[in-house]
């Protein structure tokens, strides 16, 4: 048996006791498979493969750094128009209640005044009977003098004039014409006489004035 076993062990070649030894030093066959560089098992059979393998997944690592810059990129731009068309919205909601307030204090100014046009209104006999009373001197030394005073001199601060008088053009926005007489002299329409004094609140008329009207010759 051992004359047997020393002659198989003649018979062994050269390269396969080699690579034994190679094998049992630690080292790697020239036909065993390679490794990654965390030593597991890859299906590549070259390591020129493994090495393009791994430039993949670099490159595929680059473009995901990449698709992500664009996502940013492009959450950043929806980000800006979304903020502008907030700043766009708050900007005519702004203007838009500025109107509101003209509006209002266009509004109660006139309200205001068509309520001060009323009570005035309502007074106006009373004015024309002191009126009366003055042209015949019969307020003048009198109580009523006074008071007729305080009246005149509270309704001019809110804007109340006369209209109507002898020798302005006539004007039937502010005059009702009574009578009308033919005069030689004038050449256009006038006042020729006052019957009654008209008023005027600012540039709201209360009560046109009754006049006569001189007219031009035909």
């Amino acid at each position: 048996m051992s004359a047997k076993k020393r002659k198989k062990g003649r018979d062994e070649t050269p390269d396969e006791s080699a690579d034994g030894a190679a094998a049992s030093e630690g080292g790697v066959p020239e036909d065993a498979a390679p490794l990654a560089e965390d030593g597991a098992p890859t299906d590549a059979e070259e390591v020129d493969e493994l090495i393009a393998a791994e430039d993949a997944d670099v490159e595929v690592s680059e473009s995901g750094n990449s698709l992500d810059a664009d996502i940013d990129h492009i959450l950043s731009e929806a980000g800006q128009a979304e903020i502008a068309e907030y700043r766009d919205r708050a900007a005519r909601a702004e203007a838009e209640l500025a109107n509101f307030r003209t509006r209002v204090e266009r509004d109660r100014a006139a309200n205001r005044d068509a309520v001060i046009a009323e009570v005035i209104r309502t007074l106006l006999p009373a004015i024309d009977d002191l009126d009366r009373a003055a042209q015949h001197g019969d307020l003048e030394g009198s109580p009523l003098e006074l008071v007729a005073q305080k009246l005149r001199t509270g309704f001019e601060k809110y804007g109340l004039r006369k209209v109507g008088e002898v020798g302005e053009a006539f004007d039937p926005n502010f005059h009702e014409a009574i009578v009308q007489l033919p005069k030689p002299d004038v050449t256009a329409n006038e006042v020729g006489d006052v019957i009654e004094v008209g008023y005027a609140l600012n540039d709201r008329l209360i009560r046109p004035a009754k006049v006569a009207v001189f007219t031009p010759e035909s």
